[in-house]
């Protein structure tokens, strides 16, 4: 018969130190008696007994929590990597606190032909920007509502000197008229917020014309061309003059209380050929926010520079 094989428990079997002796089993009638396989030599030991298989219990507990500690550590790992790669106000608790900034879309400077200098390089002394101009205007934030006759295209002389106050349109308009000005481009927009924005770029044929205007809005530092609403506009405090490229130059001003009905915050640039002219304004007592303001300065600078 063949012998069956008894599959192993998980009780433990304790092994004896040493095997007992085999039984005497009397030979069968007629039968020879077995020959002994391996006799014993004299004076050898016995043989050291096998080291017990582990219980297979234990085998699968060990097995269950070595995967648990795998597995544990791939979703820490992953966790990692994926909060690294996050942007700071992407991860929950870390978020900066909104400052009042708008949502303007990701800037970048158009492309030139390549013979054709950026406007502060060496080899450009009439600091001329050869970009259209128009692809130099600072976009609308998101949730903004553009304004129709602003929308980033050319306008006139007259549109632009509206900004100013009635005594003195006649006057600039005339200026600009016999001045090298090439074109104006500009653009509006409104918040839901109630503020409304406006940005001017003004280019002239080289920074020696360019200069000539924008000096004769100022004398000894002092605006002497207001815009209109602004009788007594004050250099804004807040403002940074390192808020800005190397070769552009910014004058901020805030009109302070009482500003009546509406508060206007307004700015110029003179980058080379250009002269920019930045408008923020709000109706109502809180007036126009400080931070907006800036970033908008700060942006349009940075793209004429």
């Amino acid at each position: 018969m063949t012998e069956q094989t008894a599959e192993p428990t998980d009780a433990v079997v304790p092994v004896p130190a040493a095997l007992p002796p085999a039984p005497q089993i009397p030979p069968q009638l007629g039968a020879e008696a077995p020959a002994p396989q391996n006799p014993p030599q004299l004076g050898a030991e016995a043989p050291a007994p096998a080291a017990p298989r582990p219980p297979r219990r234990v085998l699968r507990a060990a097995l269950r929590w070595t995967a648990a500690v795998l597995v544990l550590g791939g979703l820490g790992a992953g966790t990692a990597a994926g909060i690294t790669a996050l942007e700071r106000t992407d991860v929950p608790g870390l978020a900066t606190r909104d400052d009042g900034r708008w949502d303007y879309p990701a800037l970048s400077l158009p492309a030139l032909a390549a013979d054709a200098p950026r406007p502060f390089s060496d080899s450009n002394t009439g600091e001329v920007h050869h970009a259209d101009l128009r692809r130099l205007l600072l976009p609308a934030p998101h949730g903004a509502t553009v304004d129709k006759e602003l929308d980033g295209g050319w306008v006139d002389i007259a549109r632009y000197a509206a900004e100013y106050g009635e005594d003195d349109r006649a006057a600039l308009t005339q200026r600009l008229e016999d001045s090298a000005l090439r074109h104006i481009a500009a653009r509006g927009w409104t918040m839901p917020d109630g503020t409304s924005a406006r940005v001017y770029l003004l280019q002239f044929n080289s920074v020696a014309y360019s200069t000539a205007f924008h000096d004769e809005l100022f004398e000894h530092g002092s605006l002497v061309i207001p815009l209109a609403g602004t009788a007594e506009p004050s250099f804004d405090e807040e403002w940074s003059a390192a808020d800005g490229p190397e070769y552009t130059t910014a004058h901020v001003y805030s009109e302070p209380e009482p500003y009546g009905d509406e508060q206007v915050r307004h700015a110029y640039v003179l980058a080379g050929d250009t002269v920019a002219l930045v408008v923020h304004g709000r109706k109502g007592a809180a007036g126009t926010e400080t931070v907006p303001f800036h970033q908008t300065v700060v942006l349009q600078n940075q793209l004429l520079g």
